[in-house]
């Protein structure tokens, strides 16, 4: 019996022993702190030439830049979505290219930056901009680190003043916050940190050396706010004002002989201060077009007190023209410049008036800077530059709204083909799509700089077996088309406009209605938004008593 209960102790003597053991090595893993360092170029992500990118003190993982020389460089291509929009590289002429509101400026491959290197550089099908380049001319803060395997790059858009703290005590920075992580480096006393996020424990923090990990609190002294200051001069784009609300009617011009008839068509017209006259008919990819300016008009516009923007478009005479290859290339642009300040200055024109219309998104790009470069001309002649577009939406976002409401005078936003012929039958422009269109605009365009475009027209649809058509009509002549057939219209309050159905044998016709009351609503979103003024399409299409609608409210 005393030799059971001797075993029995001795037994529980080593369970006691080796659970205190297994107790023990499981408090030491689980509360001991890790040391094992990570290895930088790994943490981020770069080898060889490749630099490693921190934007706003976010790591990229999906773009580099490129040690080149002893430089570091950035994707053009990555500089335009992120940082600034306005370089603009020219494929056709190897070109590098910036516009600034009064000047236009040119690199080509042997331009040099003021440290002797070039400004870009062309590799691995990209076009690469010097960093130094790009802090020049962008209100941003740079940090470079390329005397380490691990080269990096931190750049900055903020300016808000963020907390610093110095360490009162040596510690590890690590990848996560935790004893458990990763060493990313070791923290010195006296060391000076910045600090992004703060929690119970543990601080996000960026470094002088440059990284940003995690630190304990019990590290950091007393905190203070740090300031960043910029010396950058953002370029000042000073534009020409009517200096009153606008009220602007587009003339369609399709001869000189159709110049005879503005007076007779202006005759009753109220309040209009702006007349456009289709003049500029594009006609190729070299930048010609067919001219229909008329001096005389210009004269007794004038001595009715109503400036005169000449329209240049893309589509009248168009069939021939490749935006994606005419606005892509430099001679081109520069020769339709020339040409349209030439004209400007022979008839004495006030402003150019742009409408192209139906370019391909690869078009995009040039286009806007085709106006950047247009814009700098009319600024320095005087004239002024107003740019037509759709209403805002996703398909058509590479027409750059937000940039043309800087480098341009006005943008009108043509408010209007809600339906359009070939498409399901409705109105031309509800209410609510103006409301719309109007909103998101203000978004990117200033209200100062933004003029409404309303209908002088509507759309009769037809439908008869299942086969649609439509009509265009102007508004005094579908007045007279519901007269003589009859047709009853009814208001429709959601739609802002009379609504009216019609059928004859096996066809039906269908029509949402343009007049004064429908009108009447869209000038008064147009006034209640402070918009710069109104735009309407087409002279001749209304009836004498709109002008006492459209007219720039008093």
């Amino acid at each position: 019996m005393k030799k059971i209960l001797k075993s029995v102790c001795i037994f529980i003597a080593i369970f006691t022993i080796l659970g205190g053991t297994a107790a023990g090595f499981f408090i030491y893993h689980k509360y001991m702190p890790v040391n094992d360092p990570i290895d930088p170029v790994e943490w981020f992500g770069v080898a060889g030439d490749r630099v490693a990118i921190v934007l706003n003190n976010e790591l990229l993982t999906d773009e580099k830049g490129r040690l080149i020389d002893g430089e570091i460089y950035l994707s053009l291509e990555w500089v335009n979505q992120q940082l600034n929009e306005r370089f603009y590289w020219d494929q056709e002429e190897k070109e590098l290219i910036y516009t600034l509101p009064e000047e236009i400026i040119y690199a080509d491959a042997s331009t040099m930056g003021s440290n002797g290197k070039p400004l870009f550089v062309e590799q691995e099908d990209k076009v690469w901009l010097l960093a130094g380049l790009v802090v020049n001319y962008t209100d941003v803060r740079i940090e470079s680190f390329v005397d380490e395997a691990a080269k990096r790059i931190f750049i900055d858009t903020e300016w808000e003043s963020v907390p610093e703290a110095r360490l009162t005590k040596a510690g590890k920075l690590r990848v996560r916050g935790g004893i458990k992580s990763a060493v990313l480096t070791e923290m010195t006393e006296e060391e000076n940190v910045l600090i992004l996020e703060t929690m119970e424990n543990w601080s996000k923090v960026r470094t002088r050396t440059g990284y940003i990990g995690y630190i304990q609190n019990r590290c950091l002294g007393v905190q203070s706010e740090h300031h960043f200051f910029s010396n950058f001069q953002e370029p000042v784009y000073t534009n020409i004002s009517l200096g009153e609300p606008v009220c602007l009617v587009w003339h369609q011009v399709f001869s000189q002989q159709a110049n005879q008839a503005m007076e007779q068509l202006m005759s009753s017209a109220k309040g209009v201060n702006v007349i456009a006259p289709t003049w500029f008919m594009l006609t190729d990819n070299e930048g010609n077009y067919e001219c229909l300016a008329d001096k005389d008009y210009v004269n007794k516009a004038h001595a009715m007190g109503i400036q005169v923007w000449a329209v240049v478009d893309n589509f009248n005479k168009g069939d021939n023209v490749q935006s994606e290859i005419l606005f892509a290339r430099r001679t081109s642009r520069e020769k339709l410049i020339k040409s349209l300040m030439e004209d400007a200055k022979t008839y004495q024109l006030d402003g150019i008036n742009l409408d192209i219309e139906s370019i391909k998104e690869e078009a995009g790009v040039h286009y806007v800077q085709f106006i950047r470069e247009l814009s700098v001309s009319c600024r320095k002649e005087g004239i002024i530059l107003s740019i037509d577009n759709t209403v805002p939406a996703p398909y058509s976002t590479f027409y750059n709204r937000e940039e043309q409401g800087r480098v341009a005078d006005y943008v009108i936003i043509m408010a209007y083909d809600e339906h359009h012929a070939g498409g399901e039958p409705g109105s031309v422009a509800s209410l609510g799509y103006v409301k719309k269109g109007i909103e998101d605009t203000l978004k990117i365009v200033p209200k100062e700089k933004f003029i409404n475009g309303i209908p002088f027209y509507t759309r009769l649809w037809k439908e008869d077996g299942g086969d649609v058509s439509a009509t265009s009509m102007g508004i005094a002549a579908a007045k007279e088309w519901v007269k003589n057939n009859g047709m009853i219209l009814e208001w429709d309050e959601e739609l802002g406009q009379y609504y009216g159905e019609l059928e004859d044998g096996n066809s039906l016709y269908r029509l949402w209605m343009e007049e004064e009351k429908s009108l009447r609503k869209k000038m008064d979103l147009i006034w209640e938004h402070r918009l710069a003024g109104v735009a309407c399409w087409k002279l001749g299409f209304e009836n004498p008593e709109l002008w006492n609608i459209v007219r720039p409210k008093e």
